[in-house]
C-alpha cells in the first residue's frame, strides 16, 4: 500500500528537522577543530576511495570550483593528496593522505562518542531498530532524482558490517 500524503509531508518534515539537528549538532562538536563540516564531509568522500574531483563534486551536490576550494584546503593540510588521472591528463585524482586517513578515523570516533552520549537515554535495540529503519530509507531515497542524476551512491558499512 502506498505512503498516503499526509505520512509523507510528515516524514519531510521530520528529516529536514532530522538534518538541521544533525548540522548543529556536527557545528557544536567540531568547533575549534582545524577541519569544518564541509571539509569533514569531502574528507569522507575521499575516504571511501580515489576518485576524480568532478565526480566527488557530482556525489557532494556542489560546484566543481567549491569542491576545488574544499581540496585545497585538505590538501595544504596534508590530509588529501592529488594527482593526474594516467587516463586523462587534463583530470585529477584525489585520495587521503595516511595523514588523511587517521584524520577521518579521529572524525568518526568523536562523531560516534558524540552520538552515543546523546542517545544515552536509549535501547540498544532502540538504536538498532532506528538504524534499520534509516537503512531503509536511504535505500528507497538514493533513487531519486538527484541520485540519478550523480550517478550511484556509495554507502558506508556500518561497524556491525565490518
Amino acid at each position: 500500500m502506498a505512503v498516503a500524503p499526509d505520512t509523507a509531508a510528515d516524514l519531510v518534515s521530520r528529516i529536514f528537522d532530522l538534518q538541521r539537528v544533525v548540522r548543529c549538532v556536527a557545528n557544536a562538536s567540531f568547533r575549534g577543530m582545524d577541519t569544518g563540516v564541509a571539509l569533514q564531509g569531502v574528507l569522507r568522500f575521499v575516504g571511501e576511495g580515489e576518485a576524480r574531483a568532478t565526480h566527488l563534486a557530482e556525489r557532494l551536490g556542489v560546484s566543481a570550483p567549491v569542491l576545488s576550494r574544499h581540496i585545497a584546503d585538505l590538501e595544504m593540510q596534508g590530509y588529501v593528496i592529488r594527482r593526474q588521472d594516467p587516463d586523462d591528463g587534463r583530470a585529477q585524482l584525489v585520495a587521503l593522505s595516511p595523514a588523511g586517513v587517521d584524520k577521518l578515523r579521529q572524525i568518526e570516533q568523536h562523531r560516534t562518542a558524540t552520538l552515543q552520549d546523546y542517545l544515552s537515554n536509549w535501547s540498544q535495540g532502540d538504536a538498532e531498530d532506528t538504524a534499520r529503519t534509516l537503512a531503509r530509507l536511504t535505500e528507497s531515497l538514493k533513487h531519486s532524482a538527484r541520485a540519478t542524476a550523480t550517478g550511484p551512491i556509495t554507502m558506508t558499512q556500518t561497524p556491525k558490517e565490518h
